[in-house]
This record gives C-alpha cells, structure tokens and sequence, in this order.
C-alpha cells in the first residue's frame, strides 16, 4: 500500500487559509451582514409578503415571474379546487367577484378556466359571447362563485353596486375578493381630456369610501392599468395612450393610498416584462401575462391555508410549539452558560497571570495554583451555545419570514457556471470525491434542476453513491477489526459499564456513530418542528448503518483474520448476502409486510411524516434499497482480490496488468456513457426511478475504476474538494428539498487504502 503523498508548499500555502476555521469566520461575517440588511429592510417597508407579492417582483426567466421576497406557488386545476374545497370545509365561502372592463373579463375568464371543472370548448364559448354583459359561475361541489360585472367606468354605476353590497341584509352574500380596475374607457370616451380625470379621481374618492366599510368582508384590489402598444391600436383607440394610463394609475394610486384597498401594482409589472407580447389588438393583454396574474390571486388566497413549501406569499409563520419552546429554552440556557463560563475562564486567567507576575518580581520560583476549573464542561457547553445560535440562524431562515425567500428557476447558465468556480489541486481523493458531489448537490438544489430529467437521474446516482460508499467503508471497517461486542456485552452485562468505558467498545462505538450521524437532524426536528423523515437522507444513512452492523455481528462472524485461516468461511458472508438480498426483496415486494415492521410502535414516529404517512419513507428506501448492498459487496470483492493479490495498491502502478487494465478503463466509460443515453431517453421520473436501483451499479464503479485504475489518477487529488467533504454534514442542503447529510465515519481511512 502506497503512502498518500505529501502536498506541495503552494499546496499547503493555499490550505493555509482555505479552511474550515477561516470559513465558518467568514460565513459569521456574512451573517451578520445579512440579518442587519433585512432588518433595516423589515423596519423600513414591513414584513408583510402578501403586499410584496401583490406589489413587486421581477423576471428571473422568461414567462416564470418571481415575487419580491417570497415564493409564489403554481397553483394547478387539482390545487385550486383542493383550496377552495378546503376553505369550505371549515366553513369559509369562496366569492370571487371581477368588477370593470374587458382588461379585467379577460382576467375573469382566465381564472374561471382554472377553477371550473367544465371542459374547455365550454370555456371558449363562454368567454365568446356577452362581451358586454354581466358573467356569473357557481360550483356547489367546492362552493364557489365567481362572477364578472361589466362596469367599464368609474361613476354611479360602479358605486351602486358597492352600495347594494353594503346595505344587503345577508352580508354573506358580499364577495369575499373583489378584483377592480378602469380607465381605458374613460379615456376612449372623453378622448383623453383633463376634466375626465378629475371626474375620475372624485368619483374613485366617493367608491373608496365603501372600500373601508366592507373590509370586514370583503378585500378589494384595485388593479393599475396594464400598458398598450400604440402602434397596434385602432383608429378608435388611438386616444389611449401610456401617457394616459399612467396618469390615470397615479390618481388610483393617490386616491385609493389610506383605504381599505390593496393596489394591485404587480400585475402592471408582469405586463411591462411582456409588453412585446401583447394581444393582436395591442390593448388586451396576452395568456401568460394573465396567468401569472392568476397564480398571484391564488396564491394570495390559498397559501395560508394550504400547505405549500414552496408558497410562502401571503402564509402566516407556524405557530410556536412547546417542544420548540423547551428547546429554545435549553438552548438559551446553554449560551447564557456558556458566557458566564467564558467570562470565568477569562478572569481566573488575568489572576493567575498576576500572581505568576507577582512571583516573578519577588524572585519566588515556586508554581502558582492552578484552577479546578473543569475544560470538559467548558467545551460542552460552548458547543451546545454554538449549536443553539446555529439553529436559531436555522431557525430564522425557514419558520420565519425574517429572511426573503425565492423560488428556484432552473436555466442551463445557472446550473453549469458555477462549476468553473473551482480549481483543481491536489488533496485526498475520498474527502475530494464527497465535495465534488456535495457542491454538485448544492448547485442542483439551489438551480431547481430537478426539473431537468438527465440532470436529476444523474444528481440520483450520487445519492446511492453515499449509500454505496456507506456500505464500503462500514462493512471494511468490521471486516478488519472482527470485534462485535455488542453480543459480548448482552451476555456479560455485568462487566457492560466497564467494557463501555473502552473506546475499543464496539456498541459504544455504534452509539457515538448513530449521535454524530442525527445530532444535527435531531436539533433541527425540535427546533423547526419537523419530522424525522423530513430530513429523510439521515435516517436512510442511519438504517443502512444499523442493517450493516446486524448483518456482520450476527454469528457465524467472518472477518480478515478468520478468512486467511480458513477460507471456507467465505461462503459464510457469500450464504449470508443471499440471505439480506431475501430480505430487502421480501421488503421491496410486499408493501403490507414493509408497513407492518416499520409502523410498529415505537417505531412509526421514526418513520412517518407530519401526516403520518409511511409513504415518503417507503418511496426513499426503496429507490436507493441496493446501494449499500452494493458497497458491501464491492467491499468484500475488493477484500477477496487484495487477499489473493490480484490487485496491485502500492506505488503509482495500474491496479492490474496493463491489458486488464485498458479493457476494464474501456468498458467503464462505455458503461458511463450508456448511463447517459439511458437518462437521456427515460421518458417520466416514474420510469426512471423503477430501474434506477438496478443500474446506478455501473455508474458508481465505472468511476471508481476511472479513478484508481491508472496509478497516475490514483495518487492525485483535489485539495479544493476535499476540503469541500470534510464539512459534508454542514454543506449538503436539507429536503428544501434535500435532506442534511452527514459525515460518514470510519469509511475514509479504509477507501485511502483502496484509492492509493
């Protein structure tokens, strides 16, 4: 076994300031900087998402518009009609009335077609006739009405029917939402004079004052004129110009300022950004505009009802559980410890600095008293305080609506051009290997190119690819040690407390695997009030590790040493493989046996989701079911050929003889690019995952066998990466949607010895 070679001094030069210590300074810095720049944000506009949603935002992508610091969600025909359902339920009514001209039927008529489950030639000819006319629709199923009321001017007209509204005798039958709008008409009608708009900003004042008296019931939105193409106008038109329309929205948006309605400044905007793409007309605006607009009324609605991850617009914060109370409160006991201690240590240190001082000028050269003072404690505390403040930062991120939020446009350019970022240098190739991965992870997450098929199935690969490499290292690390004392302690449970005070301990060492794997996701369960499954990648790592440790201490117990002596005990791990492989089939096919075992109590809690549903879980096992079986196994074929030296780990040679060696290269990189083929042509997700148990094998060892094959590979690492993976619990996003990984221990040193 060759040594790993030590790095350059330009290497160490870099490493020298490229490390954990000076990022965590760093990402500290960062931190402070951004929770001053949104507090100055939140005192100086509020923290009210529904009125950035309905206000502002921009276009990250063409057609996909992204409100000011919140998540919009798109809403789908099975979505709205859950909602409106929903609202229902618990008693609401859903009444959404259109009040104005043929801008806002057209916005009508976009949200009818989303809502009304009547096929769409009815839609069509709905939306053909009565151009000039009152619309009305009602579904009972959902309890829904929606209605357009043709008032193209604001005048007496318009002001009745808020009147009417007011003084009926059934306020429940006022609209819930009424979305208004007007001044196209005006400006055909008058030919765009002066006088019109005073009588429009006189008669607005007089209707907003029935704003105010119906916002107990009702919330109104006024929305400010979208923009024409002029050129594209007709000779009637002509006399409609953008001028026009923005002196008319600057007179909505002065008389309507300290009333009851909302203006509705966002879809204006949405317009702009698709100015070029108006209708033939060059005055009415164009389907994707108005469905944009549509998902903003939806979203305003339903998100605080529903429970969207990714609709965070308009959705009140979580209320505060007692869990999470006792948990904030263990933590705010932690850092008020911790600086009490802090403070001690420092003043017991300037006294024995002065009375060293002291005895140094009386000549005395006898030792001063060192304090009791217990460093143990110290360090436990200062690290739960510095836990606690990671996860109120946590905390505040994703409970809160303190930090804005976006959603994920994914585009080719966002995906790809982070990774030029990075130089290669040479490091350690397993902590380079789980960087490179994790920061592909990160990119993937925070691009939203889930969306993309090949990218995803790819992005899958690298998840077996720490189950596989889970299962390597764990079933090595056994394998070379031989020590199962988590059998010798149940039957000489007398001797138990002093055995486990031995680090060599193994059932101490599985408990301090299990801690170190869920610290994090424990917290985090506790203080964000999620589920163990939410953060689904820790307990699928900590299950396998368990399955693992189970299949090499159950007897007859083969090890590296045992085999040398007898290598009949090979077929021992061979008859004990078929036996897990039943096993996981018989869970894999029989869905009724698989939610028996695991919704045994206690259990289930470890396995369900806030709905206390089995589903997630079964889904996630299943689909990456053989990856640490696949470790295992590619273990104990690495251990057979080592033993019999048909495989070649020291110095910079090829692992095999040269021929064996260019046909296995050659045959990897056909296997990788078949790979490909194969994620490119898959035709859903569903399709995909199916096989993807079956397949990600050839994959992970085609690099494997790239990487370590030719000696010249082999003995070459990425500093920059590695430093990447040896942060990997902290650098791995959670199920936002990734859950939190971790580093997984003991495997490091045992790949060293392979990829070396």
């Amino acid at each position: 076994m060759a040594e790993t070679p030590e790095p350059s001094s330009a290497t160490k030069e870099i490493t020298q300031y490229i490390n954990v210590n000076n990022a965590k300074l760093v990402a500290f810095a960062m931190v402070i900087i951004f929770i001053g720049y949104h507090s100055t944000l939140h005192f100086k506009y509020g923290n009210d998402s529904c009125k950035r949603l309905m206000t502002d935002g921009r276009f990250p992508g063409r057609e996909q518009w992204q409100p000011y610091g919140c998540m919009m969600h798109k809403y789908t025909k099975a979505d709205a009609r859950m909602c409106m359902h929903y609202i229902s339920y618990w008693g609401g009514h859903n009444h959404f009335t259109f009040v104005g001209d043929s801008r806002i039927r057209q916005l009508y008529h976009n949200f009818f077609s989303l809502i009304a489950d009547v096929p769409v030639s009815e839609i069509e000819s709905t939306a053909e006739r009565k151009a000039h006319h009152d619309l009305h629709f009602s579904d009972s199923k959902i309890n829904i009405k929606i209605d357009f009321l043709w008032h193209p001017m604001v005048n007496a007209s318009m002001y009745d029917v808020y009147y009417k509204w007011l003084k009926s005798d059934q306020p429940s039958t006022r609209p819930n939402v009424v979305i208004t709008g007007s001044s196209t008409w005006a400006i055909k009608m008058f030919n765009g004079s002066a006088s019109a708009i005073k009588n429009f900003h006189s008669n607005l004042t007089m209707i907003a004052e029935m704003y105010n008296k119906l916002k107990d019931s009702t919330k109104v939105f006024w929305m400010l004129q979208d923009p024409v193409q002029e050129e594209k106008l007709i000779e009637s038109r002509k006399m409609i110009t953008n001028k026009q329309i923005n002196s008319y929205n600057k007179i909505a948006v002065t008389a309507l300022k300290d009333t009851a309605a909302t203006i509705w400044s966002s879809s204006q905007k949405v317009a702009l950004g698709m100015k070029g793409d108006l209708s033939e007309d060059g005055l009415h605006v164009n389907t994707p505009a108005l469905k944009i607009d549509t998902q903003m009324l939806l979203n305003m609605y339903c998100n605080n009802d529903m429970n969207h991850n990714d609709g965070s617009c308009c959705n009140s914060t979580e209320q505060t559980t007692t869990l999470q109370v006792i948990t904030g409160i263990g933590f705010l006991a932690c850092i008020a410890i911790s600086v009490g201690m802090v403070a001690y240590r420092r003043r017991v240190r300037r006294i024995l600095n002065k009375a060293r001082l002291a005895a140094e000028m009386s000549g005395q050269n006898g030792s001063v008293i060192q304090t009791d003072y217990n460093s143990a404690f110290y360090e436990i505390f200062t690290s739960l305080a510095k836990l606690g403040l990671i996860m109120v930062y946590f905390y505040l991120c994703d409970r809160t609506n303190f930090f804005m939020k976006e959603n994920k446009y994914y585009t080719h350019l966002n995906f790809f051009l982070p990774f030029v970022y990075t130089s290669l240098l040479h490091r350690d190739q397993t902590d380079e290997w789980k960087g490179w991965m994790q920061l592909v992870i990160l990119i993937y997450h925070l691009t939203g190119a889930s969306k993309v098929l090949p990218l995803y199935m790819h992005i899958r690969v690298i998840v077996s690819s720490y189950l596989f490499l889970s299962g390597f290292g764990h079933f090595c690390y056994y394998w070379e040690k031989g020590e199962f004392s988590f059998f010798k302690y149940c039957k000489g449970w007398r001797q138990g407390p002093v055995i486990w005070r031995h680090r060599s301990h193994e059932l101490r060492r599985v408990v301090e695997v299990l801690f170190r794997m869920n610290l994090l996701v424990v917290s985090l369960c506790f203080t964000m009030n999620r589920p163990y499954q939410f953060y689904y990648f820790v307990p699928l790592i900590s299950f396998w590790y368990i399955v693992i440790f189970v299949f090499m201490a159950i007897p007859p117990h083969v090890t590296a040493v045992s085999s040398e002596a007898s290598p009949v005990q090979y077929l021992y791990v061979i008859l004990k493989f078929v036996a897990l492989i039943a096993i996981i089939s018989l869970f894999y096919l029989s869905e009724v046996f698989f939610e028996k075992v695991f919704l045994m109590r206690p259990l289930k809690a470890l396995f369900v989701t806030s709905d206390d549903s089995i589903k997630e879980w079964r889904f996630r096992w299943q689909l990456d079911r053989l990856s640490p079986l696949y470790g295992m196994l590619f273990a104990f074929g690495y251990k057979v050929l080592v033993r019999y030296k048909i495989i070649r780990t020291d110095g910079t040679e090829s692992l095999f003889s040269y021929p064996i060696s260019w046909i296995l290269c050659g045959l990897s990189l056909i296997s990788l690019a078949s790979y490909t083929i194969f994620s490119l042509l898959c035709n859903n997700k569903y399709q995909c995952n199916d096989v993807h148990s079956y397949l990600t094998f050839l994959p992970i060892v085609s690099f494997i066998l790239l990487r370590n094959i030719p000696g010249f590979f082999r003995t070459r690492y990425s500093s920059f990466f590695a430093w990447f993976g040896r942060i990997s619990l902290e650098a791995l996003p959670s199920k936002s949607h990734y859950p939190s990984s971790l580093q997984v221990p003991s495997f490091t040193h045992v790949l060293v010895e392979f990829t070396v």
